[in-house]
């Protein structure tokens, strides 16, 4: 990795910019991979690892989404301001910018996946290859999934959530610490959490302006302006082949990504046996290695 090019700049959107870094060369005869991170309101540092592919002659594209890390944050504006549309239109600015749209890949992440999946479905002709990792057709399907999952925890962490949520008191240590134990189940099960990761979650800290916005105050208290968004039924207009991919312990359960699966006209599936929402985190190695396999299929 050290004698890869490394390259970061700025994109315009509009009156905005968003940040980006390219590791690799954008000329290297491969599609380049364009890494969309989740939250909404993360930051591209947790899906860092990504960088690694371009050790297999492929550049990638790590950028941090309008509203968090390096690009413009706007902590004023409200729910008619964070929507899809936005994002897409970032994202395509950023195609734009690079000179990449007649030819390059997406892996979305989480609610990157959501993003990709959306840009997917409007059949973008330079779009070579799909990668969905850990993510969810419908936002029905993942809030079922997490109350299953929340079920199975301990019953004083389950009191401890269910408590606060009724009395409007999350931002109480007792909730955070139970909100905590989920996630080391189904987030990220590397403890302590790697400096990448942290670093996400302390941005989303800093400014939890869209995560608040569009989620909600944590992966399974999902109240934002995204609790009712589905993309079951767009998904036979995708064209791009898709690799859609979770972790067995992931807070992404088998039911958020079936509709993948199902739908997607040209799709493989993968399962990291050891992970839970972060197997480029868990199993970096085997991450990189079946995602680069996939790419590497549809060049």
């Amino acid at each position: 990795m050290n004698d890869l090019a490394v390259a970061e700049g700025f994109s315009a959107y509009g009156a905005y910019k968003t940040w980006y870094r390219v590791t690799g060369d954008l000329g290297s005869g491969k599609p380049p991979l364009v890494v969309a991170h989740g939250g909404p309101g993360c930051t591209h540092d947790y899906v860092d690892s990504f960088k690694d592919i371009a050790g297999f002659g492929r550049a990638v594209v790590h950028y941090d989404q309008i509203g968090n890390g390096r690009s413009t944050h706007l902590p004023d504006k409200g729910g008619d301001f964070w929507t899809v549309e936005f994002f897409l239109g970032e994202l395509d600015a950023l195609l734009d910018h690079l000179g990449i749209r007649q030819s390059y890949t997406l892996l979305g992440q989480s609610w990157g996946g959501m993003l990709a999946a959306e840009h997917a479905v409007r059949r973008p002709p330079g779009l070579k290859a799909l990668v969905l990792a850990n993510s969810l057709a419908s936002m029905k399907l993942w809030v079922e999934g997490a109350g299953q999952l929340r079920a199975e925890l301990p019953a004083a962490v389950r009191q401890a959530l269910d408590q606060h949520e009724a009395d409007g008191t999350m931002d109480h240590p007792d909730y955070l610490a139970a909100t905590r134990a989920f996630y080391d189940r189904h987030v990220c099960r590397v403890i302590p959490w790697p400096a990448e990761v942290a670093r996400t979650f302390a941005a989303i800290d800093a400014d939890p302006t869209v995560y608040h916005t569009m989620n909600g105050p944590n992966e399974f208290h999902v109240v934002g302006t995204m609790r009712d968004w589905t993309i079951i039924d767009r998904l036979p207009s995708i064209e791009a082949p898709t690799l859609a991919f979770r972790g067995f312990y992931d807070e992404a359960t088998p039911a958020c990504i079936q509709p993948f699966l199902d739908r997607i006209p040209t799709v493989e599936g993968h399962v990291f046996p050891q992970s839970s929402h972060m197997p480029h985190v868990e199993e970096r190695q085997d991450c990189m290695a079946v995602t680069e396999a996939f790419l590497a299929r549809h060049d």
